[in-house]
């Protein structure tokens, strides 16, 4: 298996950002891709206002490209913050005034995958608070997952990169999707299984494929060191992600990689375009 047998979209925060947001899904389309995601764009507002939603609705779907995934309002990011859905006063308040903006929003478009990052830990709060917290804020966020018919994922980082991140292995994530899945009944919750930042954590990425690939619902790729396109560190991709298809993951693989000094189309010379 190779690099032509996975479904690849493109993540829109990361790539392609040299561009204004909303020229973004015509220069992915351009560049041979058919599907998009996004972390939050409005990083200031969970709660855009209707014209900036449907500005960018309708550069997606006048891009012909299909939103497969969509962060939950997660802080400042990129930036210091790690999501705000554990994080207790104004950022949890935010991250439930977003709930179903994010979902209808997503729900408009077709997509089924909504990601929620956990957040960072808190000086002075009790870890367990923040984890009470969370679970709160997750089983209201699959509940909006659900009335939209998507997923929930829920994403292990690295923590070299985000220290009071505390999701920081496979099997923490893991471990909250259960809790999520046996709390709201809806079973919508999955694992968001980023290689890069498993990787980074020095997780043995073969095991973790065999252990978890059945709770994952969405994978996301950059190469490592440097979180640069496949071929650009040491990770060996292409067998990580047939790996993943012979355990039976079928969905879509998103490009969640930093395209170097160089405009983004031009990042993408390892993978055919007859594969995007």
């Amino acid at each position: 298996m190779g690099f032509e047998d996975q479904r690849f979209n493109v993540n829109l925060s990361i790539l392609f950002t040299e561009l204004p947001l909303l020229e973004r899904p015509a220069a992915a389309a351009a560049a041979g891709f058919t599907a998009v995601e996004l972390w939050w764009p409005w990083i200031d507002s969970p709660t855009p206002e209707r014209s900036e939603l449907d500005a960018l609705r309708t550069a997606i779907e006048d891009a012909g490209v299909r939103l497969t995934g969509l962060n939950f309002y997660a802080g400042r990011l990129p930036g210091p913050d790690r999501g705000a859905l554990s994080v207790p006063g104004a950022e949890s308040d935010r991250f439930r005034a977003n709930v179903d903006v994010a979902a209808d929003f997503a729900g408009s478009l077709g997509c089924t995958a909504l990601n929620a990052l956990y957040g960072n830990r808190i000086d002075g709060v009790d870890p367990a608070e923040q984890d009470a917290l969370a679970l709160e804020n997750l089983v209201l966020a699959a509940g909006a997952a659900h009335r939209i018919g998507a997923v929930l994922l829920i994403e292990a980082l690295n923590r070299p990169e985000s220290p009071r991140y505390p999701l920081v292995s496979a099997a923490a994530a893991v471990g909250v999707v259960d809790k999520v899945n046996e709390v709201s009944g809806l079973a919508n919750a999955r694992f968001l299984m980023d290689l890069y930042h498993l990787s980074m954590n020095g997780e043995d990425l073969p095991s973790v494929i065999e252990r978890y690939a059945s709770a994952t619902g969405h994978v996301q790729i950059a190469d490592d060191p440097g979180r640069g396109a496949p071929g650009t560190g040491s990770l060996p991709l292409e067998e990580l992600l047939g790996r993943l298809r012979e355990a039976g993951y079928d969905g879509w693989v998103g490009l969640e990689y930093k395209p170097g000094d160089r405009p983004s189309s031009e990042s993408f010379a390892w993978l055919p375009r007859a594969a995007r």
